[in-house]
């Protein structure tokens, strides 16, 4: 089995073309695992601000054309040609591709570096690819090992503690141009995990009035289970946002929820300040928004400019991340290279046992033939495990072949003990 990441994110892509690779994400796994015998999974995960393919394949022969279907898959979706998807999605093989995810779901790869939201993601990733029927047994294994580090790392260098988001950047950004916290009136827009993330940052800033506004009409059980109000379904959110001072968007809908058009007739002439923080990758608000007197906008790419810098303890979470990373690859061989060892020790103390069974011998002298085997297949099967443990393939397959030349011990049944008259 060899695992190969594809990754695009925000370090190298402006979020537009993000957006677009990102189109009907959960079927591109679907697609790929159904289309291409090498490729036995696939998980998907995408985020504001990148799109990564994890995919199993069965032999490392196959790795460049499962790549290929993959960019073709996200080529028929996204509009780009295949090549240029291909150029968007580099490749990462093996202990690169779990060092990778391990950085990530610490919080290592993201805007603002220790934020703990996509560990969450990365739990929901593996999730969505249960439901589909992408997973196997070595995604699931990547997956849930990269939720442990993300533990580990957060446990050992405090990134992570501070509750630094993408979210709590966005409200810093903006809390400049707002009233007092518990002067805010705010219009929520989106009921996702995002929205979610959202509602708890701004309650934690103390934010007056939070109303909830949703297009698909999830508005009121959303708000009814936080506590909070809802705009009624099918209202206006340009006349919405036109009374608050902030808005809050992360709904993630196909195309612009508030309109430069609407908003500006719902103002009319009013200069009263108005923030719209708009976190949606697909871009809920018009950007000509930003342009109307007295709005603010402030975008995922603002919070790319304005994320804090790396501080010291990330230089430990990364050692962190590569000796995890090494680890889980010298466990992965170990497990898919072992069965070979197996094999042989079934070999040999199978053949003993029937031996045994066809010329019993007493119980002290089976107990020492099994000892006296079982300490020769030792040996052999320590080195072969290190050896795959270290990728050291020549003195694997020396080990094995220590293994195979080794014969059971023949039970002489003339040698046997004569049975006790009674």
């Amino acid at each position: 089995m060899v695992l190969l990441s594809l990754v695009a994110s925000h370090h190298d892509l402006d979020l537009t073309v993000l957006e677009r690779l990102s189109a009907d994400t959960h079927a591109v796994g679907r697609e790929l695992v159904a289309a291409s015998p090498s490729i036995r999974g696939a998980v998907v995960l995408a985020t504001c601000n990148r799109f990564e393919l994890y995919l199993e394949v069965d032999d490392a022969q196959h790795a460049e054309a499962a790549r290929a279907a993959a960019a073709t898959a996200v080529a028929g979706r996204s509009g780009y040609a295949p090549e240029r998807v291909a150029a968007h999605l580099p490749a990462l093989l093996d202990t690169d591709a779990a060092a990778h995810l391990f950085a990530v779901a610490s919080g290592l790869e993201s805007m603002v570096v220790g934020e703990r939201e996509i560990a969450g993601q990365v739990r929901r990733a593996l999730t969505a690819a249960r439901r589909d029927g992408t997973t196997t047994g070595g995604l699931e294994s990547l997956f849930q090992a990269a939720s442990r580090v993300s533990r580990s790392v957060e446990g050992a260098t405090g990134l992570g503690a501070t509750g630094r988001s993408v979210v709590g950047v966005a409200l810093d950004i903006a809390e400049d141009g707002l009233p007092d916290w518990s002067e805010v009136s705010c219009v929520l827009v989106g009921t996702g995990s995002y929205a979610g993330a959202s509602l708890a940052a701004l309650k934690a800033r103390g934010c007056g009035s939070v109303r909830v506004f949703s297009a698909s009409g999830r508005a009121a059980q959303f708000a009814s289970a936080r506590g909070v109000a809802a705009i009624r379904h099918g209202a206006d959110l340009a006349t919405e946002a036109a009374g608050v001072d902030l808005v809050v968007s992360c709904s993630g809908a196909a195309g612009s929820l508030l309109e430069v058009g609407a908003l500006a007739a719902a103002r009319g002439g009013d200069a009263r300040p108005l923030t719209v923080v708009d976190l949606a990758l697909r871009h809920d608000v018009d950007p000509g928004v930003g342009d109307l007197p007295g709005v603010r906008l402030v975008t995922l790419m603002s919070v790319a400019q304005q994320a804090p810098a790396e501080h010291a303890a990330v230089a430990g979470a990364r050692d962190l991340v590569r000796t995890a990373a090494a680890d889980y690859e010298a466990d992965r061989r170990v497990r898919e290279w072992n069965p070979a060892v197996v094999a042989e020790r079934t070999r040999v103390l199978g053949a003993l046992e029937a031996s045994l069974g066809a010329a019993p011998a007493d119980e002290r002298a089976a107990r020492s033939l099994r000892r006296r085997t079982r300490t020769q297949l030792h040996g052999p099967t320590v080195r072969a495990r290190e050896a795959a443990r270290a990728g050291d393939t020549a003195a694997y397959a020396a080990a094995l072949a220590e293994l195979a030349a080794i014969e059971a011990p023949v039970v002489d049944a003339a040698a046997a003990p004569e049975p006790t008259l009674v």
